[in-house]
């Protein structure tokens, strides 16, 4: 009898030891993932995310935001890049100035620390690798600390990266979209690696997904540049058009970290595209220019980054109507072909929907991207879902997502503050 319970007590311990166990973060980085991977591999074969169609409704005539774009702002525009005057006139062409002074025809930047990512960590592995290019010592997980608290999020956001140098670093960064393989090649002959997100299709996965990579180097002989990436390994090699194609995915975003001594080479650098406000406008008429060139996904991508540029601009009702014209174009697409990941990492048409008073598609929007994850972990799809419901007045639900944002992403701000709005949510 004694025998008996010894081994019930030391059952009951094991099986409560090992919730606790299993999210150590040492055990996390080391078996999570692959657990995780398992968990996504059956999900994903029993229910095809990439079949999964979204498809925007008409919008609600008598529904109006609860609140405007001036008090609601989840990207902090504080650290979205130094903004200085534009010197830019309305109305007048989005031609970028460019430095004309030739540089060479191929450049290998060195001095960098490669780290290998852990699980979901691409954006804090390759800032990491930037940072040290400039003497940051360091690793990765300080940085997935400050900017995913919890291991199993699956992306940082650009500005979340951004605010990592600006609050714990003495380096600064400026954060554009629209970039240009060009304008790669005058960064890095001038000594400045770039952080760029881009699509990705590995061989150890299925489907479509987001990567940051850092470039370091081109060949204007070989076509390619030369980056670091915290998956496959150091200096890995892309074709200038693969560039173009992947890099379209998420706008032609880049980053880049540099000493505050040498802000002026990089304003130079960027000329008018320093300037944030010209830097929306130009995005947005390069967008709507590769509309009309493009097809297939490509075409998907440019109406989709026309939409997320009018988001940028606060025109909202410019950006719902992109949206939607992206969405169309989604079902046509190849089914293995689809990004169906799209919304882990970008929130456009939550803003562009919200502000338009279209509740009903932010909540079938974010209601479908949380249900095709094998973990729904995504913060922000939870907390504009939270929105969309409160602006239906569905509060109990919306105080719900908003938890299920702040449990995913603890301390996450947006959440904090509209849980303490009056009338919002106790």
């Amino acid at each position: 009898m004694k025998k008996t319970r010894y081994i019930l007590f030391f059952l009951f311990v094991f099986l409560i030891g090992i919730p606790v166990i299993y999210n150590l973060p040492p055990v996390q980085e080391r078996v999570g993932w692959r657990a995780a991977e398992l968990l996504a591999r059956f999900k994903y074969a029993l229910s095809p995310p990439e079949e999964t169609i979204f498809v925007p409704r008409e919008k609600d005539i008598w529904a109006t935001p609860m609140v405007s774009p001036q008090t609601l702002s989840p990207v902090p525009r504080s650290i979205t890049g130094t903004k200085i005057p534009s010197t830019e006139q309305p109305g007048l062409p989005l031609i970028p100035t460019v430095t004309t002074k030739p540089i060479p025809t191929s450049i290998q930047l060195d001095g960098f620390q490669h780290e290998y990512q852990t699980w979901n960590n691409c954006g804090p592995a390759t800032l990491g690798i930037a940072l040290s290019f400039w003497g940051w010592e360091g690793d990765q997980r300080p940085i997935a600390a400050f900017t995913k608290p919890n291991s199993r999020d699956k992306n940082v956001m650009p500005y979340e990266l951004a605010a990592y140098v600006e609050v714990e670093t003495e380096l600064e960064l400026v954060y554009r979209v629209a970039g240009e393989t060009e304008l790669l090649k005058r960064l890095l002959a001038a000594g400045f690696p770039v952080i760029i997100e881009k699509g990705f299709e590995g061989r150890d996965f299925d489907g479509w997904m987001g990567h940051y990579i850092l470039v370091t180097g081109y060949s204007d002989r070989e076509q390619t540049i030369t980056f670091q990436d915290s998956y496959y390994g150091p200096d890995q090699d892309l074709d200038y058009a693969d560039l173009e194609s992947y890099w379209r995915a998420f706008n032609f975003t880049y980053l880049v970290v540099y000493p505050l001594e040498r802000q002026d080479e990089v304003a130079t650098i960027l000329a008018s595209q320093f300037d944030e406000e010209y830097n929306n406008h130009y995005a947005a008429q390069k967008a709507s220019d590769e509309i009309y060139v493009l097809t297939g996904r490509d075409q998907f991508f440019a109406w989709f980054n026309r939409g997320t540029n009018l988001v940028r601009l606060q025109d909202y009702d410019g950006a719902a109507a992109a949206y939607d014209e992206a969405f169309a174009i989604y079902p046509d697409i190849p089914a293995k072909e689809r990004p169906w990941r799209m919304m882990w990492y970008q929130t456009g048409p939550y803003w562009a929907y919200y502000y338009t008073g279209r509740y009903q598609d932010v909540i079938k929007l974010t209601t479908t991207t949380l249900n095709a994850m094998s973990e729904p972990v995504l913060e922000e799809s939870y907390y504009w879902r939270a929105l969309a419901r409160e602006g239906l007045g569905d509060t109990k639900s919306a105080i719900k997502d908003l938890r299920s944002a702040l449990k995913f992403h603890p301390g996450f701000k947006p959440a904090l503050t509209q849980l303490k709005q009056p009338g919002s949510a106790p």
